[in-house]
């Protein structure tokens, strides 16, 4: 059986208030390991067609040399200099057409590092009613709006066990597959804490082995 999902969000002002407040009283988990590169993530809440709160999802092009075709956010390592609030306002730009500032910017979560060498900082982004997304299609396959409701089905999240790690797996199920950590994981605690204001932490949280390359 399908799970439901909860009650949609409406986009609104209240909303904003919401995850920004939960955002400046979380204290975030900050990795610092010289062998790991940064790199940011957007989670970027918007408007669908139906004013319901949702969030912007993307499946990376199969030309990519790594990681191509699958499930990500709107991200990349970091520029020389560049901050990961920086990166993530570059990355939404360049990949899905979204110009967005730093006064759209609600906070942080925690680092997350990744088997593939990564220490990924995510940034929670307000975007506009109205808002349009192109996807730039050397990077981007294809571009959806996925509703901030579907992280609260019953059956989010899903752990599994694998013999090659003693983490549990974290998968989320959305548009009719499973995503996958580190993926999953970000979008998790963008449930936990900015829409919920519950302090749970997702770094312990493992990848597919096929996301480990």
């Amino acid at each position: 059986m399908t799970a439901e999902p909860h009650p949609p969000l409406a986009f609104s002002s209240e909303l904003r208030e919401r995850v920004s407040g939960h955002l400046r009283s979380f204290v975030r988990r900050a990795h610092r390991d010289p062998e790991l590169r940064p790199a940011a993530v957007a989670l970027v809440l918007l408007a669908d067609e139906r004013g319901h709160a949702s969030f912007v999802l993307t499946r990376r092009a199969r030309g990519l040399r790594k990681h191509s075709g699958q499930w990500a956010l709107p991200g990349g390592r970091l520029d020389p200099g560049e901050t990961a609030v920086g990166a993530a306002l570059r990355e939404l730009r360049e990949e899905v057409g979204l110009e967005l500032g730093d006064d759209d910017v609600l906070g942080e979560l925690d680092d997350y590092p990744t088997r593939s060498g990564f220490v990924i900082t995510p940034v929670v982004v307000w975007g506009r009613s109205g808002a349009r997304l192109v996807a730039n299609p050397e990077e981007v396959a294809e571009v959806y709006r996925v509703p901030v409701a579907e992280l609260d089905r019953p059956d989010v999240p899903r752990l599994r066990r694998i013999e090659q790690s003693d983490r549990p797996v974290i998968s989320v199920p959305l548009l009719g597959t499973q995503i996958h950590a580190p993926t999953a994981a970000v979008l998790y605690q963008l449930r936990e804490v900015a829409v919920h204001g519950r302090d749970t932490r997702v770094d312990h949280f493992e990848q597919p082995v096929f996301a480990w390359r």
